[in-house]
């Protein structure tokens, strides 16, 4: 099973994936931003280096193929905790992976516009570092706009939506369990976790 947890920058997908990841027997988590991240490096200086990495088709194509290996190497879930607002390009990556076995399962993690602000507001990604933080904030508070875009455009008629306004990271584990037709397994509640 491969579960693409999609949704704003800083509306909770790192926090959600932790704990799909503890609750699911077996479960990684990929991250396609160090796919990313080693095209950026790689084509450091380079004319066809973008400024962002998601509009190479290379990135695209490897995310899915880096995902779908992964499902086939580990043979558990795999969650991957990635925001794609284009709708062509997630259609790109989706497509193979929607043809892995064990299922592909899209989860748009949404909160509303002024909810996702405190959450940016609260969010330290660099403790000890505010500039880095703060330069965080900024790009997550520069693409809310986008993702709203997004949401009404073609993400959340492709997805299933969980609304996280006034959701615990706890109750959006449990929403995320019964989308994907889980059962909330036996585990220890641990101590509420902020939002990522």
């Amino acid at each position: 099973m491969i579960v693409w947890l999609n949704g704003p920058f800083g509306g909770g997908k790192t926090t959600l994936a932790a704990g799909l990841r503890r609750a699911l027997p077996g479960a990684t988590v990929a991250d396609p931003e160090a796919v990313g991240d080693l095209l950026r490096s790689t084509l450091a200086g380079h004319t066809l280096r973008p400024k962002d990495y998601q509009d190479l088709p290379l990135w695209r194509h490897l995310t899915s193929s880096f995902v779908a290996g992964l499902a086939r190497h580990t043979g558990g879930p795999v969650i991957v905790p990635m925001t794609v607002l284009n709708g062509a390009y997630a259609e790109e990556i989706f497509t193979p992976l929607r043809q892995a076995d064990g299922g592909f399962h899209h989860l748009v993690v949404h909160a509303a516009l002024a909810v996702l602000q405190e959450r940016i507001a609260a969010s330290r990604e660099f403790p000890g570092d505010e500039a880095r933080s703060e330069a965080v904030r900024a790009y997550r508070r520069r693409r809310a706009s986008d993702y709203e875009q997004a949401a009404t455009g073609w993400m959340h008629a492709d997805g299933d939506v969980i609304d996280t306004s006034a959701l615990t990271a706890e109750q959006t584990l449990d929403a995320a369990l019964t989308h994907l037709r889980l059962p909330d397994p036996a585990r220890p509640r641990s101590p509420e976790a902020p939002q990522a």
